[in-house]
């Protein structure tokens, strides 16, 4: 009579190295996740608070913004400095609070697109050969912050979560 585990139909613990390795990693994911919708808050309370201030200064100083814009030869130069103004005041207040930030984060792009052929063009023409000088330029970090945020969503401390959880839809 053979008495190995085999033969007795006993079930084996999983303790081999690459179970173990596949257990923990199962685990952080589990952990990591439960910090998204934290990470997102946190991106979206700072930047949505610096393109809301951003666009202030431009609404405020609309004479400095518009002759600026002249220099860069950005056509309707004062119409385009009140339209990014705006554009950056209220949109930072929606992704502040999470309202149609994904939405919101379209014009945010756009605009920070703009920032990049006119005002930054060494960096974004530099974008390959010297990536430091793409990455230092003023509107990375906006435009990084517009590009998490539309990709992944507000998060669950969003208004747009919770309007999506009263109509029983996604945000």
């Amino acid at each position: 009579m053979d008495t190995s585990v085999e033969a007795q139909n006993v079930p084996v613990p999983e303790t081999c190295a690459v179970c173990i390795f596949q257990r923990s990693y199962r685990l952080l994911v589990r952990a990591a996740s439960r910090l998204q919708s934290p990470v997102l808050l946190a991106l979206r309370l700072y930047w949505g608070w610096q393109f809301f201030q951003t666009g202030k200064g431009k609404l405020m100083s609309h004479e400095k913004v518009t002759g600026f814009f002249q220099s860069l030869h950005i056509p309707f130069p004062s119409f385009n400095a009140y339209l990014a103004g705006g554009t950056e005041c209220v949109g930072g207040l929606l992704l502040l609070i999470g309202l149609g930030s994904r939405l919101v984060c379209l014009p945010l792009i756009f605009i920070l697109c703009v920032a990049y052929l006119t005002a930054e063009s060494d960096g974004l023409k530099q974008i390959f050969s010297d990536p430091d000088k793409f990455v230092s330029a003023a509107p990375f970090l906006f435009l990084e912050a517009c590009v998490v945020v539309l990709a992944f969503g507000p998060g669950k401390f969003s208004a747009d979560w919770l309007l999506a959880k009263k109509h029983n839809t996604s945000p």
